[in-house]
C-alpha cells in the first residue's frame, strides 16, 4: 500500500517534530491539533512557536484539528491523553496502521497504548515507536535512531522506510511487546536517578542505579512476554540511559526537583503517572521491583532519596544476576 500521506495527532513538540521528520522524508504531513491559534500559525508561518520555538517546518506539514484521509497515522499524545484523543478521532483511523509514540501506561486501567487503541479502535494495525530521542533533536535534524516495533515484518519495514531520513533512522523490530514496555518504564527509572542527581549522591551512586534499573527493567519486561535481546537496543538500553543523565528528559528534571526537597510543579512526566501502574502490574505478576516501588515512595512523600539509596545499599549482598 502506498505510505505517502501522514496524519500526526497532536501538535505539542513531539508530534510537531515527528511531522518535521515525516516531511523531510518526502511525506504529505498533516498535524492535527486542538488550538486553533497553532493550526493557523503552522498553516500560514510554517511554525510552532508555542511548543517547537525557533524551528521553521516545511511546506509538507500543513495543520487541521480533523484526520485527514492519510495512509497511516501517527498519535503522538502524552499516554494519560490518548484513550480521549483515540474516541475524538478514531473514525479516521479505522483499518488504518497507526504508530503509537507515547511512552506511558494508563492510570487507572494499567494498559499498555497498543491495548488501549484495541479497545477504541480495533480495526487499527498497531507500531510502536521508541528509542532515544528529543523533539528538539529531531526536529533540528540532528542524528537520531529509534526503533519501530510491529506484529507484520513487511509493513514494519515499509513504514519505517517512509519515516526515515537522512537524520532520523529508524530501525524495524518485532517485538512490539518488548518497545512498548521498556518505552513506559524507562520513565520511572528516570526519575529515579534525577533525584539521585539532585540530592548530590554522586555520579557513581546514579551509575550503580542505573545499572540496577536495567536489571529490574528486564526482568518486568521478560516476565511479561517481551524479549531480553530488545532490551539491549535502542529501545531498550539506548533509552533507558538517556532518560536517565539527560536534563532535556522531563522525568529526569522531576526527579531532580524530587531530590532536591522542591515541588517540580505540573511539567509533564510521565513517569509519575506511570510508577504506581507499574507497581500494580509487579505486584500482580509477583516480580520483585525495588526501586519501582522506591520511586513510589518517593513520590508518595514518605520517605527521602537518601534514605532510598541507603535501604538499597543495605539490600544482602549476593551474587550480580540479571
Amino acid at each position: 500500500m502506498p505510505l505517502e500521506r501522514v496524519a500526526v495527532i497532536g501538535a505539542g513538540a513531539w508530534g510537531t517534530a515527528l511531522a518535521q521528520a515525516a516531511a523531510l522524508a518526502g511525506r504529505q504531513v498533516t498535524l492535527v491539533g486542538r488550538d486553533p491559534t497553532v493550526i493557523t500559525e503552522i498553516n500560514e508561518w510554517h511554525g510552532n512557536s508555542v511548543h517547537l520555538p525557533g524551528v521553521t517546518l516545511l511546506p509538507a506539514v500543513t495543520a487541521s484539528a480533523v484526520v485527514p484521509d492519510a495512509d497511516f497515522v501517527i498519535l503522538a499524545v502524552p499516554a494519560q491523553a490518548s484513550r480521549d484523543a483515540l474516541h475524538q478521532h478514531g473514525a479516521g483511523l479505522r483499518g488504518k496502521p497507526v504508530v503509537l509514540t507515547a511512552k506511558g501506561l494508563e492510570h487507572g486501567s494499567l494498559k499498555r497504548q497498543s491495548e488501549v487503541l484495541a479497545e477504541i479502535v480495533p480495526s487499527a494495525t498497531p507500531y510502536v515507536l521508541s528509542g532515544p530521542s528529543f523533539a528538539a533533536d529531531v526536529a533540528a535534524g540532528r542524528p537520531t535512531a529509534v526503533t519501530l516495533a510491529g506484529d507484520d515484518a513487511e509493513q514494519t519495514s515499509a513504514i519505517a522506510a517512509a519515516l526515515a531520513g537522512p537524520t532520523f533512522r529508524l530501525y524495524a523490530a518485532d517485538d512490539r511487546l518488548g518497545v512498548e514496555l521498556a518505552g513506559a518504564l524507562k520513565n520511572i527509572y528516570a526519575v529515579a536517578c534525577g533525584a539521585v542527581e539532585g540530592a548530590g549522591l554522586g555520579a557513581s551512586a546514579r551509575s550503580a542505579l542505573l545499572a540496577r534499573a536495567f536489571a529490574e527493567l528486564t526482568r518486568l519486561v521478560v516476565r511479561m512476554g517481551g524479549s531480553a535481546h530488545t532490551l539491549t537496543g535502542l529501545a531498550g538500553l539506548g533509552d533507558l540511559t538517556l532518560s536517565c543523565t539527560s536534563t532535556q528528559s522531563r522525568n529526569y528534571r522531576y526527579g531532580v526537583s524530587l531530590g532536591r526537597g522542591a515541588h517540580p510543579g505540573s511539567e509533564l512526566a510521565e513517569g509519575v503517572l506511570t510508577a504506581p501502574v507499574a507497581k500494580a502490574l509487579a505486584d500482580e505478576l509477583r516480580i520483585d521491583a525495588p526501586l519501582i516501588d522506591a520511586v513510589n515512595l518517593l513520590l508518595e512523600g514518605n520517605t527521602s532519596i537518601a534514605d532510598i539509596v541507603a535501604g538499597l545499599m543495605s539490600r544482602p549482598l549476593k551474587r550480580e544476576e540479571h
